[in-house]
């Protein structure tokens, strides 16, 4: 199999310029920075402008009443560090999800715990394994810890799990399940996760990234925390960005299938990651949670006549689990997006791939509807 990957923006090569030296004149910094992208952030709108911001698959509903109140409350007490262990929110998690606290790390959103989650498995050299595309961090977090990122070709939008299995090595430590798939959409299934499971050595872990698990309505679809009791060397991770509306405080959080790897990501945590208004919004929201998953239920009663309404125009798109539609645009991509912004739509564009598109309000899709029958080719 040949496990080489393109280079493009925020990826790496293997063949890093390790004689290469960043600064001329200063401090001589890291050869991989070379060529190592940095995360690009769907855009924002210019103050004042009305655009429908779908780029980032935000909620498009605000902070319920009461959490705005605990942040409030909260935010008083600032001037005091925050609880470093967010023992409080560690134990409603621990409650929601059924197992021990020492199961239990809470991070500074899901993608810290990734970078941690790379820290905690992988020397120099040590490979990190995941579907592309997939969410754009992975590569760039395991090239900043030393690891080598190893990309496996998704089909018709789809992890392909046999082919992930048979890229495992020996110095395979880490493999990255993204579901739902971020950008393209489709879960895996159940079964498929456990059949990949009994493929992988007991040593690599497994990390399924579940940050859309709320909007998932597919009986077949995996629920990782299902799994955890079977195989210790899986750990799923969860936010409270997307469901739970908190993207601009930044909670996420790890279930982990044994307690050692658990603490390992407590060990390397950076103090005091999570802030003080954070956590009091995350409790808070956990008390909310029918409240929020009534709204989570909106978006996902919009997703699938919103997808067949854009198969009807003409795009083909693949079925979505997340909260967001996934138009495979390719080498097509930026002049489609551009289209869509010329329509007042802020969309994702992956250059050369496509575009994520979030589900938004009726007026947010029926934009999106006018945007899309505008840019068919």
């Amino acid at each position: 199999m040949d496990r080489r990957y393109p280079l493009e923006a925020g990826l790496l090569t293997r063949a890093v310029r390790l004689g290469s030296v960043c600064a001329v004149n200063g401090p001589r910094l890291r050869p991989a920075l070379d060529q190592l992208g940095t995360y690009v952030p769907g855009r924002r709108p210019a103050a004042g402008q009305d655009v429908s911001r779908l780029a980032s698959n935000e909620t498009p509903f605000p902070l319920l009443p009461q959490v705005v109140a605990a942040v409030s409350e909260a935010v008083a007490d600032s001037n005091r560090y925050p609880d470093p262990g967010a023992v409080r929110l560690t134990e409603a998690l621990a409650a929601k999800h059924g197992v021990g606290t020492d199961r239990i790390a809470v991070g500074c959103g899901s993608v810290q715990l990734v970078q941690e989650l790379v820290e905690i498995t992988c020397d120099a050299g040590d490979e990190v394994l995941f579907g592309w595309r997939s969410f754009e961090a992975y590569p760039t977090l395991a090239t900043v810890a030393g690891a080598v990122p190893v990309l496996v070709p998704l089909v018709d939008a789809h992890l392909d799990l046999t082919a992930m299995a048979a890229a495992v090595t020996d110095r395979t430590r880490l493999v990255l399940l993204c579901s739902p798939n971020n950008p393209t959409g489709p879960a895996l299934r159940a079964d498929d996760v456990a059949a990949f499971l009994q493929q992988v050595p007991a040593r690599v872990l497994v990390v399924l990234d579940e940050a859309y698990a709320e909007f998932v309505d597919d009986p077949e679809a995996v629920d990782g925390t299902r799994l955890l009791p079977t195989y210790p060397n899986l750990l799923v991770l969860r936010t409270f960005s997307k469901a739970y509306g908190l993207a601009g405080l930044r909670v996420g959080y790890a279930i982990a299938g044994t307690a050692e790897v658990a603490g390992a990501l407590r060990q390397v945590h950076l103090p005091f990651a999570v802030s003080v208004a954070a956590q009091a919004a995350a409790l808070a929201s956990l008390d909310a949670e029918p409240q929020l998953l009534a709204q989570v239920a909106q978006i996902v009663a919009m997703r699938e006549p919103l997808r067949q309404e854009l198969l009807r125009i003409g795009w083909q798109v693949p079925p979505s689990q997340g909260n967001f539609v996934w138009l495979p645009t390719g080498a097509d991509s930026v002049r489609v997006s551009q289209v869509f912004e010329d329509h007042d739509v802020l969309v994702r564009c992956f250059a050369g791939d496509g575009l994520r598109i979030t589900v938004g309000t009726d007026k947010d899709n029926e934009r999106v509807l006018r945007a899309a029958a505008a840019a068919l080719p």
